[in-house]
């Protein structure tokens, strides 16, 4: 089929073979459409008189799918504000993250990397202490991976390994050459633009899947947003943000 219709008018021997039809010519579903009772079918007297129902379909405005940039665009890095300086032997957990980390990179054959602690600004809504940043400067960035995900993984099993050791949980983050840093940037521009997208047009924006710490970005960039709110859909590594104009 060619450009795809926004409305039909469907006839048939009674409504519900009408809006069949109508659904055919559009190719979606009923779900995607609201439907207007033209006519109603009657067999009239003796086969005279008899008329078909007649319906109209109009297309719901769907969904607009937005892609992900790859990788972060180089924008300014974030102020130093966002982030206090950390002394680790004044902090356990932070000193017991740092050697772990410098133990893996060593594994991984990383020469001179640097790891800094520090602490993350906490979210107002967050209880509890805010999450510990592990900086890592090394000479290249094969530690991110594609749309980081050798980073994650590194997170991942930072984070087990100091929560074995301390023997409780912790929020750990951990950044290479300021990555995640320039991602959150990025992503907080990325939601700005998408819910001026959304208010200008009058439709729903959908993000394609992200990790839960990206969509948390997007949800507090919107958050105070006077003509969006957002909203997560979907399950499991298929969850994705959605930015609804109100």
């Amino acid at each position: 089929m060619g450009e795809l219709e926004e409305v039909v008018e469907a006839t048939g021997a009674d409504l519900e073979t009408a809006i069949r039809k109508g659904l055919a010519i559009l190719e979606v579903g009923r779900d995607d459409v609201q439907i207007e009772v033209l006519e109603e079918s009657s067999r009239g007297v003796f086969g005279i008189g008899a008329r078909d129902a007649r319906v109209r379909l109009t297309l719901k405005p769907q969904p607009q799918v937005v892609a992900l940039p790859a990788e972060a665009v180089a924008v300014e890095p974030l102020p130093e504000e966002d982030l206090e300086p950390l002394e680790p032997e004044d902090d356990e957990e932070a000193e017991t993250a740092r050697a772990v980390l410098l133990e893996l990179l060593e594994y991984m054959g990383v020469e001179n990397a640097r790891v800094e602690a520090r602490r993350a600004e906490a979210d107002g809504d967050d209880e509890g202490p805010a999450p510990l940043l592990l900086e890592v400067t090394a000479p290249k960035d094969d530690l991110v991976g594609p749309q980081g995900e050798t980073l994650d993984a590194l997170q991942r099993i930072t984070r087990l390994i100091v929560g074995r050791e301390q023997e409780s949980w912790t929020q750990l983050l951990v950044d290479v050459n300021g990555y995640r840093l320039r991602r959150r940037q990025s992503l907080q521009k990325l939601a700005l633009r998408l819910a001026k997208q959304a208010v200008d047009t009058g439709r729903t924006v959908v993000l394609e899947p992200m990790p839960p710490d990206e969509r948390r970005i997007v949800h507090l960039a919107l958050r105070d947003h006077p003509d969006v709110s957002t909203e997560s859909i979907g399950e499991g590594a298929r969850r994705k943000v959605t930015i609804i104009p109100r």
